[in-house]
C-alpha cells in the first residue's frame, strides 16, 4: 500500500463525503417516493414532534406520492406569538395551509391578508410567500404540500 500525500488524502474525504451524500439522498428520495397507496389514519399524540429554534414545534405527517403520480407532504406546525416559521421564500410546489387556532398573516407576494381559524390559504407554485403570527396566542396549522420539489431547469443564456 502506498502512502497517502495530503492531496490523495483531500481526494478521498471529499469522495467518502460526497458517497454519505448520495446515501442520505437516496434515503429521503426512498421515503418521499414510497406510494401511498392505502388508507390509513393518524392521532395527533401519535406524530413526531419536533421543536424549532423559533419555540414552536412541527409534526410530521406523511410524505409520499400518490396512486394518482402526485407527491405529497402533510405537516403541522405550532407557531408562538410575534414567529414566523421561516422567511419568505418560494418553491416549485404549491402548498395548501388550513388555521386551526390563532391568527395569521400571509405574505402573498407582498401583499399580507390576515387569516384566522377555519381559514384556508393557498400558496402557488413558484411565488413568494411567507406567514407570521400576528396574534396573541399560539397559531396551529396543518400544510398539504403538492408537486414535487426537483430544481426548476436553468435558462440557458445565449451565446
Amino acid at each position: 500500500m502506498r502512502n497517502f500525500n495530503r492531496r490523495d488524502l483531500c481526494i478521498a474525504l471529499s469522495a467518502l463525503a460526497a458517497a454519505g451524500s448520495l446515501t442520505q439522498q437516496g434515503e429521503a428520495q426512498s421515503k418521499s417516493s414510497e406510494v401511498l397507496s392505502q388508507s390509513h389514519t393518524w392521532t395527533f399524540d401519535s406524530l413526531p414532534v419536533k421543536h424549532n429554534a423559533n419555540g414552536g414545534a412541527g409534526r410530521a405527517v406523511v410524505q409520499g406520492i400518490l396512486a394518482t403520480g402526485e407527491a405529497v407532504e402533510v405537516h403541522e406546525t405550532t407557531l408562538p406569538p410575534g414567529q414566523m416559521p421561516h422567511p419568505a421564500h418560494k418553491h416549485r410546489h404549491s402548498e395548501f395551509m388550513f388555521i386551526r387556532e390563532g391568527d395569521l398573516e400571509f405574505d402573498n407576494d407582498g401583499t399580507k391578508e390576515r387569516v384566522g381559524p377555519g381559514g384556508v390559504i393557498f400558496a402557488a407554485s413558484n411565488v413568494m410567500h411567507g406567514l407570521k403570527n400576528v396574534g396573541t396566542t399560539n397559531a396551529n396549522y396543518f400544510v398539504i404540500a403538492i408537486g414535487r420539489e426537483t430544481p426548476m431547469t436553468p435558462v440557458s443564456k445565449a451565446k
